[in-house]
């Protein structure tokens, strides 16, 4: 559980977790004091308490006896411990007062707590006012700073130089690279911006600003920025990503269009509902889950990507809207911006002038269930003027919802067939109420 946004004192409903092993704490808000059940632990091995806002006495028994079992660096406050932790001695107060408190000593008393409520106040001003302050800073640098920082070198190095072997795709402000981090070992995606491309380096800070306190399962992972010059004197911005082997859903839906010719590459219906449902799921939580309400705007097969297991995540927040609640009642119902998507998933309503909004991504999501069921794209060369893929699948209702389905979905065995009939009729007849 490291790296969130965690507050307050470690909640004593962690006491009955007593089979735990390796607890990382890390890179949190928490505060307050070490809780003394986390001695009683005989099974814990691994304990990560570092860069938090934790006081008073590290205790000295269970897992705290050992070194190199325990992290607590980075909380200023902490005392005491086994003498290997090398922290300040716990102050003991002893009280020296035989219970007759002078006049002087209690005016004394007095006057140094209304001083230090006057301190405290300043104080709460500054770290107010600075905070602010902070807010109008790069997005950048909030990224950079709770993630490892990489230079252009070793970027350029991860990917054997922006190799052409390495490239796994290319988008409207960028190209994506596949690469390995020498120190680690691990393998990334590296989406390299164009910095020549008209809008690209706001699509750059966009997504910074998006991906920086958001954390979910079904969304794709970053590990760090690079905003440097390459070894020519050019501005270079890349964001690392974890990188998902499994490709994009536009790959899996249409391997043939694609150029691949993969035989196992099939969805079947269970993996395209759960596919359906882990993208439900990431847009929820950017809608109704987030701190700040966030629209990503591209809802499309290609902004999905998968792993070994065939979840999804979505990703792409290059021209994601953010909006805090204060946006949100002043939001105005028509804008003079420019519409933001792909052709095929934008709502018709953007076409009218109507601001960014969650509506919108839903209407992105209702297509991308059409096209993952009748595995036709909504830029199909079949749809013109007014005849759309939501009208085609409309027609074909009355005639038998099979007639539109996907043919690989239709070369299943017959009990698997008329179980996919029954369940794609009751996905299709679905309609999404964006009221």
């Amino acid at each position: 559980m490291d790296g969130n946004l965690f507050q307050e004192s470690i909640p004593s409903s962690m006491s009955s977790l007593r089979g735990l092993q390796d607890l990382d704490l890390s890179h949190n808000n928490f505060s307050g004091f070490i809780p003394i059940y986390l001695e009683t632990f005989r099974s814990l091995q691994n304990l990560n308490l570092s860069f938090n806002h934790l006081e008073g006495e590290v205790p000295t028994d269970g897992v705290f006896r050992n070194l190199s079992a325990i992290s607590v660096i980075g909380n200023n406050k902490l005392c005491g411990g086994i003498p290997e932790l090398h922290l300040p001695t716990c102050k003991t107060q002893k009280s020296k007062e035989d219970g007759r408190p002078h006049v002087f000593k209690i005016i004394v008393i007095l006057c140094g707590c209304g001083g230090s409520l006057c301190l405290i106040f300043g104080t709460l001003f500054f770290i107010i006012y600075w905070r602010r302050k902070e807010k109008k800073e790069s997005t950048l640098f909030l990224i950079e700073s709770r993630h490892l920082k990489i230079s252009y070198a070793q970027l350029l190095k991860a990917t054997d130089g922006f190799s052409f072997e390495n490239l796994v795709g290319v988008g409207g402000f960028g190209s994506v690279y596949k690469g390995v981090l020498n120190n680690s070992d691990t393998t990334v995606a590296v989406k390299v911006v164009n910095i020549k491309q008209r809008g690209a380096s706001k699509s750059f800070m966009a997504e910074c600003e998006s991906l920086r306190n958001i954390r979910h399962r079904n969304l794709v992972r970053i590990l760090t920025s690079c905003s440097s010059i390459d070894f020519e004197g050019n501005d270079f911005k890349a964001l690392v990503y974890e990188f998902m082997p499994g490709g994009n859903l536009e790959r899996w839906l249409h391997p043939h269009a694609n150029g691949i010719q993969d035989e196992q590459r099939h969805l079947n219906l269970v993996q395209r509902l759960n596919i359906a449902i882990d993208v439900a799921t990431a847009l929820d939580y950017l809608h109704h889950r987030c701190h700040t309400q966030i629209i990503h705007c591209d809802l499309k097969p290609s902004n999905i990507l998968l792993d070994d297991d065939l979840i999804a995540h979505l990703g792409d927040l290059g021209i994601s809207k953010i909006l805090s609640k204060a946006t949100r009642r002043s939001q105005n119902h028509t804008s003079s911006i420019g519409i933001k998507g792909s052709i095929g998933y934008i709502a018709p309503e953007y076409g009218a002038g109507v601001d960014d909004s969650t509506h919108g991504d839903v209407y992105s999501y209702e297509i991308l269930l059409l096209e993952m069921f009748v595995g036709k794209r909504p830029t199909h060369e079949m749809f013109k003027d007014y005849f759309n893929l939501h009208c085609w699948v409309e027609m074909a209702m009355h005639d038998g919802v099979m007639a539109v389905v996907d043919p690989s979905l239709v070369s299943m065995e017959k009990y698997e067939k008329e179980a996919a009939s029954i369940n794609i009729n009751i996905l299709l007849k679905y309609r999404f109420q964006r009221q």
